[in-house]
This record gives C-alpha cells, sequence and structure tokens, in this order.
C-alpha cells in the first residue's frame, strides 16, 4: 500500500462515497477489530486465502478509490505478507482477482496486440462557446429531436485504457492503439491499484464488460516522482501525461509510477442480468458502483448553457483538481441519442471536448530552420530559448509556411508569444513588436534544399515550397522515419533517433534495409549491446509478421494517403501487386477517393525506385492480404463494390449492419456525395435523407436492406 494519502475530488454528482462504500461492505466483510462489525476470519487454508484476498481488496478500493482508509500501512502489508506466503505455498490458492497480482516484475520484453471489439474513437474539439454552439446545431440538424441534456466531465491529460471483464473478474487491457488495434498492457493495469480486479456488487454482472477510461499521474504524485528522478540522477519527466504513457507502453510493472485510472465510458457490453443503462449520467453511477473512480467533479447539464457554464467554472477551477486537465468533455447524456447521431471516421457526432485557452508565453526567436519532409515540403521551425508552456519544455516551434511568416511579420532576434495549439503543438503567433530589437533580421526562405541543394518550387495553388528530388536524402530518410512510426508500423523501440543514427552509419537507405540489419551490425553502435540489439532485431521481426495491408500502404508515405485512405485501399485491393496494378478508373469510384488522390496513388507505384523497394519488401516476406475477396463466379451481389452509408436508427447496431454490408462486397462511405451509391435510412433520419435525394443517390430502407444481405441476388 503506498505510503501516501490520496488526494480525491469528490464531486461526481455520483451516489455518495458512503453508498459506494455500503457496496463495498456488501460484498466484502470487514476485519474484526476495524470499526465494523464482522464474523472471526477463518483458519481453514483456503477459506483464509479467500478472505485475505477480499479483505485486501476492499482496503484497497476504500483506500485508493474512496479515499477512506480503516487501517494504516503495517495493517495492511502484515495482510499482504500473509497471503503471499500462502500463495507461494499453495499455488492453488491464488485466485485470478487476487491482490497479489499487482506486484509488478520485470518489465516485458515486448508489446503485443490486439484488436478492440469497438473502435476507440478520437474527440473533435471546440475551442469557443460559437463552435460549442455550432456543434450544438449540427446535432440538431441531424437528430431534431434529440434531448439537450449533456453529461460534462473534464478533459483528462492521460492515456486511453481500455479493461476487459468477463464475469466480473478483469481480463485484458489495452491501449488505444489506433483505435482499432492497442497494445496489451494487462499486467501494467493490474498493478494500478485503482483498477478493480473484480467488480464490486454481490451478483448482476455483464458477462462482458469493456470499461473505458484514463490513466493519468496527479500532480503532487508527479512533483515527488520528479523530486525521486532527480535524486537518484535519472531522467526526469516533462509532464504527467509522458510519464503514465511511458509507463504503461514500456509495460514496467515495477508499480513505482502512482498511476490511476479513472472511467468514463464503456466499449462492448454483454449485459446478461445486469439491465442496460438508458443514460450516461446512470452509467457513471454504475461505474462507481462496481469500484472504479471517475473522473471528479463530473455533472449533468440540462441543456447547452449550462455546458458553457459547466466549462466556465471547470476552467477556473482547472488548478484544484488533482490531475492536468485542458478542456470539459461534453456528450449527450441520453443513449439513444448518441445511437442516432453515430460517429464519423474519427470521432462520435454526439461528444466533443470543450478546450480551454492556451497558456500564452514570451520568449525569444533565436533562428529559424528549414526541416525538409518525407513528401519534400520545406518546413520553416523556429529555433526558441526554452520556456515552459503548459507544463512542457519549449525550444522549437513550427512557423507553417513563407506566407505565414510574412504575415505575421517574425523576425529573427525578436521576443515572440508562443502557445501549444491544442495544448499539443508548439506554436508562435507572433512577434511582440514594442521589444523588436534594430538588428532583428528578416527571414529568406531558401529556393534551393537545404538537405540535397536541388531547386524547389512552390506548386500555384499551394503555399508550401517542395524539393521535387526523389533522392533527396532528407525525404530519403523521413520516410523511413514515418515507416516505422505509429502511423507506419509501429515498430516497437524503433524511432527517429534510432533511424537518424542508423542514415548516418550509411546502413539504412530504404525501409527494406531495416529487415536485413543483423545483431552484429547492431552491436557496434553505442549503448546498443547483446541484448538491445536481439530486441532490435525481434521488434522488426514483429512488425514483419504482423503488418497488415492498410498499416504497410499507410507506412509507404505515398502523398495525400492518410490512415482512412488506406484503410479503403485495403479494403478494395487483394494485396500490394493489385493495388500497383489499378490506374485511375479503378481507384476513384472507391470512397473518400478523387482525382488528386487516385493520381497520387498511380504515380507513386510507377516510380521504378518504388518498384524496386516494394520487390524487396516482398522478397523479405512483407506481402499483406487486405480484405477484398472475389466474389464467388456467378455470384454478383447487388452491393457488391458498392459504397453504402447508414442514417438513422435501425433495429441492429450500426457496426453489425456495416459488416453485413461488407461481407456483401460493399464498401463503407464517410459522408454523402455524388459517389454513394446506396444511403440505408432507418427510423429518423435527418438530413442525410434529404441531401440523398436531391443528389438522386438509391434509398433503401431496413427491410430491403435486410432482404438484400441475407441472400445473393
Amino acid at each position: 500500500m503506498p505510503h501516501h494519502k490520496k488526494n480525491t475530488v469528490q464531486d461526481n454528482l455520483l451516489p455518495p462515497s458512503e453508498s459506494r462504500r455500503s457496496a463495498v461492505d456488501a460484498r466484502i466483510p470487514a476485519y474484526a477489530g476495524t470499526g465494523t462489525a464482522a464474523a472471526p476470519p477463518p483458519s481453514g487454508r483456503r477459506e483464509r486465502a479467500q478472505w485475505l484476498a477480499t479483505e485486501l481488496e476492499r482496503h484497497n478500493v476504500l483506500y485508493h478509490t474512496l479515499d477512506s482508509p480503516e487501517i494504516n500501512d503495517e495493517h495492511y502489508d502484515l495482510l499482504f505478507r500473509e497471503l503471499v506466503s500462502l500463495e507461494q505455498r499453495f499455488p492453488e490458492l491464488q485466485t485470478p482477482w487476487s491482490p497479489t497480482l499487482r506486484v509488478g516484475g520485470a518489465p516485458l520484453e515486448n508489446l503485443e496486440k490486439d484488436a478492440h471489439t469497438q473502435q476507440m474513437y478520437s474527440l473533435d474539439n471546440v475551442f469557443s462557446v460559437e463552435e460549442w454552439r455550432e456543434f450544438v446545431e449540427r446535432m440538431r440538424r441531424a437528430a431534431p429531436r434529440i434531448s439537450p441534456a449533456f453529461w460534462c466531465d473534464p478533459k483528462l491529460d492521460g492515456l486511453a485504457l481500455e479493461l476487459v471483464y468477463e464475469n466480473g473478474v478483469l481480463t485484458k487491457a489495452l491501449t488505444r492503439g489506433d483505435g482499432h488495434t492497442g497494445e496489451v498492457v494487462t499486467a501494467t493495469a493490474r498493478a494500478i491499484r485503482s483498477v478493480p480486479l473484480r467488480l464490486l456488487g454481490q451478483s448482476r454482472f455483464p458477462m462482458l464488460l469493456e470499461v473505458r477510461g484514463e490513466v493519468v499521474i496527479f500532480k503532487k504524485d508527479f512533483v515527488a516522482l520528479n523530486a525521486r528522478q532527480a535524486a537518484a540522477g535519472e531522467k526526469v519527466f516533462a509532464n504527467p501525461r509522458n510519464a503514465a504513457a511511458g509507463a504503461l507502453r514500456r509495460l514496467d510493472t515495477t508499480g513505482l509510477l502512482p498511476l490511476r485510472f479513472l472511467a468514463y465510458s464503456l466499449g462492448s457490453v454483454v449485459w446478461g442480468n445486469d439491465p442496460p443503462c438508458a443514460f450516461h449520467h446512470e452509467l457513471m453511477q454504475r461505474l462507481a458502483a462496481w469500484g472504479f473512480a471517475t473522473p471528479p467533479a463530473g455533472k449533468l447539464c440540462d441543456c447547452p448553457q449550462k455546458v458553457e457554464d459547466y466549462a466556465r467554472t471547470a476552467q477556473h477551477d482547472r488548478k484544484g483538481l488533482p490531475m492536468e486537465t485542458d478542456g470539459i468533455v461534453a456528450k449527450l447524456d441520453n443513449f439513444a441519442d448518441q445511437r442516432r447521431l453515430g460517429f464519423t471516421a474519427r470521432a462520435p457526432r454526439f461528444a466533443v471536448a470543450f478546450k480551454f485557452p492556451t497558456e500564452q508565453v514570451e520568449t525569444l526567436l533565436t533562428g529559424i530552420e528549414v526541416q525538409v519532409g518525407r513528401t519534400g515540403v520545406l518546413t520553416p521551425v523556429a529555433l526558441l530559448r526554452p520556456v515552459a508552456v503548459g507544463g512542457v519544455i519549449v525550444s522549437r516551434a513550427t512557423l507553417h509556411n513563407e506566407d505565414e511568416i510574412r504575415a505575421r511579420d517574425i523576425r529573427i532576434g525578436d521576443s515572440v508569444i508562443v502557445r501549444r495549439a491544442g495544448d499539443v503543438i508548439p506554436k508562435v503567433i507572433g512577434p511582440v513588436l514594442a521589444k523588436r530589437p534594430p538588428e532583428a533580421k528578416e527571414f529568406v526562405f531558401p529556393r534551393s534544399c537545404p538537405a540535397c541543394g536541388e531547386s524547389v518550387a512552390r506548386d500555384p495553388h499551394e503555399t508550401a515550397w517542395r524539393c521535387g528530388n526523389l533522392s533527396c536524402p532528407a525525404v530519403r530518410r523521413e520516410r523511413i522515419i514515418h515507416f516505422v512510426s505509429k502511423a507506419g508500423l509501429d515498430i516497437q523501440g524503433i524511432g527517429r533517433k534510432w533511424i537518424e543514427q542508423l542514415w548516418d552509419a550509411g546502413l539504412v537507405r530504404s525501409p527494406a534495409d531495416l529487415f536485413a540489419m543483423t545483431v552484429e551490425e547492431l552491436k557496434h553502435f553505442e549503448r546498443m549491446g547483446q541484448k538491445l540489439a536481439d530486441n532490435f532485431t525481434q521488434a522488426l521481426d514483429t512488425a514483419k509478421n504482423n503488418a497488415t495491408l492498410t498499416k504497410l500502404v499507410n507506412a509507404l508515405g505515398i502523398r495525400h494517403v492518410g490512415e482512412q485512405t488506406a484503410r479503403t485501399l485495403a479494403k478494395n485491393f487483394r494485396n500490394l501487386d493489385e493495388l500497383a496494378a489499378a490506374d485511375t478508373v479503378v481507384l476513384q469510384p472507391l470512397p473518400d477517393i478523387g482525382p488528386e488522390v487516385a493520381e497520387s496513388v498511380v504515380n507513386f507505384f510507377a516510380n521504378p525506385a518504388n518498384k524496386e523497394e516494394i520487390a524487396r519488401l516482398r522478397d523479405l516476406g512483407i506481402s499483406p492480404q487486405g480484405d477484398a475477396e472475389p466474389h464467388p463466379a456467378g455470384q454478383t451481389h447487388f452491393l457488391c463494390g458498392k459504397s453504402v452509408l447508414f442514417t438513422g436508427t435501425l433495429s441492429i447496431s450500426r457496426a453489425h449492419a456495416q459488416a453485413l454490408a461488407e461481407s456483401a462486397g460493399a464498401v463503407a462511405a464517410s459522408g454523402i456525395s455524388k459517389k454513394l451509391d446506396c444511403l440505408i435510412a432507418g427510423e429518423n433520419p435527418g438530413g442525410k435523407l434529404v441531401k440523398a435525394q436531391q443528389l438522386g443517390v438509391t434509398i433503401l430502407d431496413e427491410k430491403a436492406f435486410m432482404a438484400l444481405v441475407t441472400k445473393d441476388v
């Protein structure tokens, strides 16, 4: 049990701690002598072990979730050591929820991955009251009869985590990852003491329950953590979020970092005998009753105006919260309304992050450096006197492009105002003209590439200068960095710094070169011993074996092709060779692919150097298959190859309906356009139906759709 007292804000508008404590006491009998009546602890070996496990779990919840400890650390440790001793002598006594599973071990060698049963989405942002009102108006146009009530709570600055419970027992934990596939961090999650190893309550557990929330480090714990790091001569962390994310993704189960899990939503649920929730505020009550800590100061707001009031109050009270926050989250309270609105490709239409105004600070612009990206774009970067912005030390910030520098009249030597856009990306707002020194210098944008010396060009329709040299060393290096990054194949432990070292040593000139490297070659690098070299090559093997066509297409860095477009291509082509053979006539009818994207894809695969690279990857065993399958001869389904979109409320889940459509050969569209082939309209379809009618799109009701997907026509 940690030797520091927890400081949780208990203003959740949820059942008070006494009610939650009653739930604890109802399931787990109190220890004799702690102030609550209880039978004497059992003496039989198996009964004693079970009693110790439940009693320790009760004290864990009282201490870490309810901030209401009954016993001191010494008493807790005494009970804990007794249980450890019993389980060591008789391993069969250890239950899947035993508190001893929270004891850390050595960090695991690599991260396994697993798919989320339901996508974990991001949130769209609004930055002002006007933008919030526009968001509300968009919802009302899409679903005129929605309830105006919203559940609001602080937007936590942590790492999203999904906990999977089967019959009330924790069985798996996944990070958000790319939203579709996350990293398995079950061992780390078990070491977080605010994560219930089994749910509170005597019965009525859902058979399957996926609880989603945020892993955070409280501000006071972060200060103490960095003090310990500094005293030990170790690296201090930039901010609590980085520390929490690093602990989870390293699978460091030592339990040394003070991680906390706060629950706020669900993924998949099989309710069983447990009645489902109709409203989000009911869900928050249910989460608390199950033993989860939840975001502090959550509140039900019965109209959009009260959400604005809540946001103002939350911004004013921000510093008083125990954890870092960068805004509030407002989501429709009614789950039926949430289902009516649904999701875009990346975010729910029923929820939004209302971000606080970002902190702005003043510092000195000491220089401007031009970087060359993987598509050849030249980007100016401000070199700054290091300054703290929003809890992070900033020494570099984007200046976007030449026009931006001129429009803001930014000069080298200026005092400038810096903020973190969305509390994430550092950005120079502009100069402090009153402090401009006489020697301040205008920046002249280069007309040749700083990496290869070739002339650069600017398209009349773009703001960016671009190096067109496909052999430019900076372009090639950045493409390799993108290939291994989270947006690419997400190769664990291999990032920008390692690629730059391998590039400088002349060992890597293309992504394929990475997979041909040996442990002996790697061991010559500083700080790269046998173990790290083994991990390096193992990470490459894992990426090679687990690569999907979506990931590989995205990793190739084709201009104008991002994650969503890569997913569309993977759904419509069986492999990279089939995609490479496609022309613009085949590509343009696909969802989200217009003439410019189609031409970019065709040009990429026509390039001889790219052809050679793809052949090398194939020879190395990197040739994943896509989701597309040829339809059986003589059985052409009405929906095969057609783009479909769903609107309104269906009798089955949207995910189920989409799966049925895709099994018939259809592809999912992200919105209404002239290229949409078919709109499936359920009840209360809203504005999409009107727009589809105006565009002449084929419209089917649910009955007609189900008739199509349950037989070949």
